[in-house]
C-alpha cells in the first residue's frame, strides 16, 4: 500500500534490454491547475535524418512494476491509467508525446486529468514509435522502451 506524503512524485526512467542507454526523470509537482510533469531524458534512439526528429508515446500505465517476460520485459505495467474508463487519447494517463533532440527530449506539461495520489505507485512508459491518438485501445504506440516507477 502506498501512503500519500507530498505534492510531488518522482519516477527514475530506465531503458530496458535493447536501449539500455535510455535514462533520466519525472518530477511531478501539484499545483492548483493541475500537475507539472517536468521530464528529462537522455539515451533516446536518435533519428537519422535531422530534419525529422523522433516522437515517442509517452503514458502512464496501471501496473506497479517495470518488470515482464521475455516476450514484452515491462508487461507488467498493464494497461494506460484509465480510472475514468474514457476512449483514448483521453485516458487518464494519456500524456503528450516526447519529442526527441540528438538523443534527448526534455519537456515541462501541466496535467488536471489526475493528482498525484492517484499516481503513486504506477508506472511511466516511453514507447518507441508516437501515440496516433486514434487507435484502441493504446494509440499503436509501439514497443514498450523505458520504464519508470512513480514514487
Amino acid at each position: 500500500m502506498f501512503i500519500f506524503k507530498s505534492n510531488k512524485a518522482y519516477a527514475n526512467i530506465k531503458g530496458g534490454k535493447n536501449y539500455p542507454d535510455i535514462n533520466g526523470y519525472i518530477y511531478f509537482k501539484e499545483t492548483k491547475e493541475g500537475v507539472l510533469l517536468t521530464v528529462k531524458i537522455h539515451g533516446l534512439p536518435k533519428s537519422p535524418n535531422r530534419c525529422k526528429g523522433r516522437f515517442f508515446g509517452f503514458h502512464i500505465h496501471e501496473g506497479s512494476s517495470c518488470t515482464g517476460n521475455k516476450e514484452d520485459e515491462f508487461s507488467d505495467v498493464g494497461m494506460h491509467y484509465n480510472p475514468t474508463n474514457c476512449l483514448h487519447p483521453f485516458h487518464s494517463g494519456d500524456l503528450p508525446p516526447l519529442l526527441e533532440n540528438d538523443g534527448y527530449a526534455y519537456m515541462s506539461v501541466l496535467i488536471n486529468k489526475f493528482k498525484i495520489k492517484d499516481i503513486i505507485g504506477k508506472t511511466v512508459i516511453i514507447h518507441d514509435t508516437p501515440d496516433d491518438f486514434t487507435t484502441q485501445p493504446s494509440g499503436n504506440s509501439g514497443n514498450k522502451i523505458a520504464c519508470g516507477v512513480i514514487i
